[in-house]
Formats: C-alpha cells, structure tokens, sequence
C-alpha cells in the first residue's frame, strides 16, 4: 500500500513538475522578450541623451570659437568643470596634441556597482563616440549605458525573484490541487486491494469527475462479475461435490441390493430349483407331476441366469483390476447375453493406475450405452474402444461406442433419465469430463467420452 501510495504522489510531483516547466518556458520566453525591449529602451534612452548633450556642447564649442582661443578654451573647461556628469555620457577634453584636459567624473547613481559582463553584453548597445571641434580644444563625448544597464540588472533580479517565488507557488498549487482531485484513486487502489485479498464485496462510490466516475463504475461492473462467476464456481463445486456423493451412495446401495439378492433371492431360488429337481427325479413315473417339476426346474434356472445377470451389473468385479481387464470380462458376458450383434473390442487404457473412480464409471458408462444398442439401435454391430490421450501434460481416456443402428435422431429414449444420457452426462460432469454424442460416419451413432486419467497421489489428499 505504501508503495502504490508512493507511486501516486510521485505521479501528482511530475505532473507538478511538468506544469511547473512549462510555465517556467514561458516565464523564460517572455524574458527573451523582455531583454530585447530592454536593449532597446537603453539605447533609445542613451541615444537621446547623447543627442542632447552633443547639441550642448555644439552650442558651447560654437560660442569659444568665436572668442579669443586663449580665453574662450579657458572659459570652455570652467563651464565644463562647472557642469560635472553628462547624464548618460562620458566627456573628455583633449587639445591637438593629444594632451587631457578634462575628464567627466565617475557617475554618482549607484556607484561602486556593475551589472555582470554577459548581461552587459546581452543588452547594452554599442554607440560611437562623438567628437566636437570648440578652437584649441577637442571634445569627445562617449555615450555611456552603464547605470541603464544596471538598472535592467536590477529590474531582473527583481522580477527573477518574483518569477521564482510564482513557480514555487505553481508546483504547490498545483500539487495540492492534484493531491485533492486524484485522492479517490487512494479508494480505488485500496478497493483493487481488498479484491486480490477476495473481498469480492467491495464497491466504489460515484466520483464527481467524470473520468474517475466510469473508472468506478467500470470496477464495480467487474467486482459484480467476479462475485457472479465466484458463486457460479461455489455452485458448481457444490453440485459436483454433491454429485460425487450420490455417486458413492449409488455405489453403496448396489453392493447392497447385490448382497440381498444373492443372499435372499438367490438362495431362494436355488432351494426352489432343488426342491423341483428332488420332486422331479421322485416322480418320473408319473408324467403330469414330473412335467411341471420339469417346468419348474427350467424357469429357476432362468431365474438364476437373470438374478445373476443383475448381479454382474450391480457390482462388478472391479478390485485391483484394469479398466481394460474389467471391460473386457464386462464385454464377453455382454457377448453371450447378444450374440446376434457383432461386437469389436479395443481396448488399450493401459497398466498405469488409474484414478479410483475412474473404472467403474468407465464400467457404468459401457453397461448403460450397450444396452441402449440392444434395446433401441436395431444395429447389427457395435464398436467399442478405449485409448489413453495426452493433451500436453495432461492424460486422458478416451471411450467410443460406435453402432451401426438407428441414428440420433431416431433413438429419442437415450436422451432420457435414469440410464439414458442425463445419467451418463452427470457421471461424467462429477469426473470432470466431457462427452459427446452424435451420427457415426458410416451411419448409426457415436458416443464419446473422455475423462481426466491423472492418478490420485494418496499424499495429496492430506494437504
């Protein structure tokens, strides 16, 4: 949570930040504009204030030549002297040797202070000097841009400072407003948490932006359908679980019924058939008695080929045998009790262990589909296969029973309950499986089956 908390305000800072620079480009553009019209502000000042000074000293040098030179030159360097610092200009005086007579002073507006050498360079104008010829003496007046110049400096600085502290008021405004306008990505974040922990109840309330709000809403459509889809699995796994019971009761109540038969029924018939045998050896020589002992002899013996039929189907003989071994001892007695419809057999599940209830639901499934044949299909022949698959990692058994009877379409009873193909689809479903049932190529039907064949480890079953 820290960290998400971490990413978001490092988030809210760039953006910040982002923003920040981008008014710091403008800051700095308007800056560029700002130095050029300062450049040309000092030299519309400096120029104009050497113009006004020049026409000055045009008017003093004109006055000295028409005096006496001697008289006029010294009058010129009082009045001069008397004057000082020409706004803006430096002034200096020579004769026509060469030699100084005057120099202007040192301006007193700021003095001792310079702006540094690469502003100077950026904004001070270059101007030429201007030379008046007044007799015997030379003035040279230099226009000078340095107190603009530094006023432009300080102008900076100032409006630097200013700049600076708007900037810093930017990030933090904007941070903050950011700050509160994404603070309900905390709830979101936090409800993300709570779903990856399970907590499938948790919602978002309705933002008022509106980005954020179909981002909730968004997230509660998909907490919705991950709380269907978890109930849809508890379900399911419920009715599996369900099934598997059923299942096992099922199993239960056929040893059951296979032990009351073979110890009520079938030793009931069995004494009958003996008693019958007994009144029939006793009574050869009288014809109607011996007849009927006969008839009761033959009708036991069919009893017990059927109560034994029922046995064979109510608990098969599946104990530490193969799903090949157990179908085809299933297969030969199915033979005997329909010998006019040809059977195939191949059988190749192999010797590896199978899972525990994988044998005889694979026997239950054969018994149910070989009786819906022989009672519905009308075919002449049926084919039944069993291999063993693999699906990558994965291995499974696939079981075909293939005739050549009656089509789908017509054999409307396999679709029924009790052994019909509900029942089969519920077996199948509890194992986890897949089963399909269609026309066969060569007309007729095709049943399909394939069931997970992974053993189950008895250590897994305890963790």
């Amino acid at each position: 949570m820290n960290a998400k908390r971490r990413c978001t305000h490092s988030m809210h800072t760039r953006i910040s930040l982002v923003l920040t620079a981008l008014a710091s480009v403008l800051v700095l553009a308007l800056g560029g504009l700002w130095l050029k019209q300062s450049r040309e502000s000092i030299h519309e000042e400096v120029e104009a204030a050497s113009r006004v000074a020049e026409q000055w000293l045009a008017v003093a040098a004109r006055e000295a030549r028409a005096q006496p030179p001697t008289w006029s030159s010294e009058r010129l360097l009082a009045h001069i002297q008397a004057v000082g610092r020409i706004r803006a200009n430096f002034l200096e005086v020579t004769d026509a040797s060469g030699r100084q007579h005057y120099v202007s002073p040192q301006p007193t507006y700021k003095a001792g202070r310079a702006a540094p050498g690469w502003f100077a360079t950026l904004v001070e104008p270059q101007f030429p000097a201007r030379r008046i010829d007044a007799g015997l003496l030379l003035l040279t007046l230099h226009p000078d841009a340095s107190r603009s110049v530094l006023d432009a400096w300080d102008e900076l600085c100032a409006m630097a400072g200013w700049a600076a502290v708007l900037l810093i008021a930017l990030f933090f405004a904007a941070r903050l407003s950011l700050d509160r306008a994404l603070r309900p990505l905390g709830l979101v974040m936090a409800a993300l948490e709570h779903t990856g922990y399970g907590r499938f109840d948790t919602r978002l309330p309705v933002f008022p932006v509106p980005e954020l709000g179909r981002l909730a809403a968004a997230f509660n459509g998909m907490a919705d359908r991950l709380a269907e889809a978890v109930n849809e699995n508890v379900r399911l796994e419920s009715e599996r679980e369900l099934g598997e019971r059923v299942q096992v009761r099922l199993e239960a109540e056929r040893r059951s019924i296979a032990r009351e038969l073979h110890d009520e029924l079938a030793q009931g018939i069995t004494a009958v058939r003996a008693l019958a045998g007994a009144v029939a050896q006793r009574t050869a020589e009288q014809p109607a008695l011996h007849g009927h002992a006969q008839s009761i002899v033959a009708v036991t013996g069919q009893m017990q080929d059927g109560v034994r039929n029922i046995l064979h189907h109510l608990r098969a003989r599946t104990d530490n045998a193969s799903a090949d071994d157990t179908l085809c001892r299933y297969l030969d007695c199915w033979q005997q009790h329909y010998p006019d419809i040809a059977l195939g057999a191949t059988l190749a599940a192999g010797a590896e262990p199978l899972r525990d209830d994988l044998v005889p639901a694979l026997l239950r499934i054969v018994q149910e589909g070989l009786t819906n044949v022989a009672r519905h299909a009308a075919a002449s022949r049926v084919d039944v296969q069993l291999r063993r698959l693999f699906d990558g990692s994965e291995s499974l058994l696939e079981l075909t029973i293939t005739d050549n009877g009656r089509g789908p379409a017509t054999r409307s009873s396999f679709a029924g309950s009790g052994l019909g193909l509900a029942g089969m689809r519920e077996r199948v479903a509890a194992l986890s499986g897949e089963l399909k049932f269609d026309r066969a190529a060569g007309g007729g039907t095709r049943l399909c089956v394939r069931l997970p064949a992974r053993h189950t480890n008895p250590l897994e079953q305890t963790k």
